[in-house]
């Protein structure tokens, strides 16, 4: 089995989460130059966008860089032409099984990484060719499964032969070390990177996650079997009233059209959909994205050294 960073051609074992409208080319780049994968996340773009999104990376960077597909898109036909055109290191993919494409892609040269929430997909993805998975956590931020990351992780390690990268509730060397044990292989990070220097989302959204507390997201969407998890504010109180009264899910769409622009162009922590996992509370300060690459993985390697030396002691602990 090759280990992450060999996979992704990568220093670290880490991939930046792709995060709609927010994981463009600037924070791609700065995430592949300082060490881990960079994603651009193409959920809700055109082609055309993409392919310019590529090119500006290109320029930006040598390091390999990866590409987010959300299979419920409606032209993921053209996207998965685009990357495989442009032979793009990594795809990721999203919300569904990337069976039917993955053969495709690898014939082009594709390392193919599916974000999972349940060990069920995990395994078809796994006979479908995948290089490996990311089994994500329902602390994580956005579209969410309901299995937490502690459950999740050692149950994929122990049903696949691919390695498990670990996504959800993770943003410092405690997290990547925590993941280790777990048995993953590798550590996926959205919350952290929304803050990072290169992110050119609104201050106003970055504020909300600096700001942020460990009650500070909630999950919206489960009545419709779509989970979102966002920070707290007055939109998410409208969306929980109204799955409180079983309101239809066509009029919750509506109430959230536009919502998630609020926040990432506009700043709008009331009325903005500010998608962040539940670590949020514990992300304090913006730094480069390389900064942040480097901190956690010190730690993690402190960690590390903290354990072996207990052991050795003999100590209980």
């Amino acid at each position: 089995m090759l280990n992450v960073c060999e996979i992704l051609g990568t220093k670290y074992p880490i991939i930046q989460g792709a995060m709609a409208r927010i994981a463009e080319y600037h924070l791609a780049a700065a995430v592949s130059n300082g060490g881990g994968l960079g994603i651009i996340a193409a959920g809700g773009q055109s082609g055309d966008w993409l392919k310019d999104q590529i090119k500006k990376t290109r320029e930006m960077t040598d390091k390999p860089f990866g590409v987010n597909i959300m299979l419920m898109a409606d032209n993921v036909d053209e996207l998965v032409e685009v990357v495989c055109e442009e032979k793009v290191p990594v795809v990721t993919t999203g919300a569904g099984n990337p069976g039917k494409y993955i053969a495709k892609m690898k014939e082009h040269g594709i390392k193919v990484i599916p974000v999972v929430a349940n060990v069920t997909l995990a395994l078809r993805v796994e006979r479908a060719g995948a290089d490996a998975v990311v089994a994500e956590g329902t602390e994580a931020g956005g579209h969410i499964g309901e299995t937490a990351t502690m459950a999740l992780v050692p149950q994929m390690v122990d049903a696949l032969n691919i390695p498990v990268i670990a996504a959800g509730g993770i943003a410092d060397g405690r997290g990547i070390a925590a993941a280790y044990m777990l048995g993953a292989k590798g550590v996926q990070l959205g919350t952290r990177f929304l803050v990072a220097e290169e992110c050119i989302i609104h201050q106003g959204y970055k504020d909300a996650i600096l700001k942020a507390k460990d009650s500070s997201t909630v999950a919206t969407g489960r009545s419709t079997g779509h989970p979102v998890r966002i920070i707290k504010n007055k939109l998410a109180r409208k969306i929980l009233s109204l799955e409180k009264k079983n309101a239809p899910e066509e009029e919750i769409n509506e109430l959230c059209t536009g919502t998630l622009a609020a926040a990432v162009r506009d700043g709008d922590a009331d009325n903005g959909n500010i998608m962040s996992g539940q670590i949020a509370g514990l992300v304090h300060k913006e730094q480069t994205a390389a900064e942040m690459i480097e901190e956690m993985f010190k730690e993690a390697e402190k960690i590390y050294e903290d354990r072996n030396s207990i052991c050795r002691s003999g100590s209980t602990v």
